[in-house]
């Protein structure tokens, strides 16, 4: 951006530059140089105005560009978090079928014992 600033300073400079020469040197007189000089400025100012518009067009696209890819960046991340989540959900409902199923099976392993220790006091108790 500095750099098409500087070359557009540069131009304006030497058209100025080029209009002062032109006055002085020019062979022709009054009216035709005076719009020999007009048309040379309008040309520079249009090569500015150029210039200024291809420099803006390339900001534009520019920050465009870093814009999506920030927001295709965010995207990304944004789905990774949401697939350790969905994954981290899933581990911790398996993790607690898990703790479940063993806790249901030792419960149901210490009422078998228990049954089978009544039953065994019960028949010590009745052969007595």
């Amino acid at each position: 951006m500095k750099d098409q600033t500087r070359v557009i300073a540069a131009l304006l400079i030497g058209a100025a530059a080029g209009a002062a020469l032109g006055l002085l040197l020019a062979p022709e007189k009054g009216e035709k140089t005076r719009d020999d000089i007009a048309d040379y400025i309008n040309d520079l100012v249009e090569a500015a105005k150029d210039k200024a518009q291809t420099a803006t067009s390339g900001i534009k696209e520019y920050g465009s560009n870093v814009y999506d890819k920030a927001k295709s960046k965010f995207s990304g991340v944004a789905d990774t978090v949401s697939d350790y989540k969905d994954a981290a959900i899933e581990t911790a409902r398996e993790k607690a079928s898990d703790l479940k199923d063993k806790a249901q099976s030792k419960f149901e392993e210490a009422k078998s014992k228990a049954k089978n220790g009544a039953n065994d006091l019960n028949h010590s108790v009745q052969n007595s």
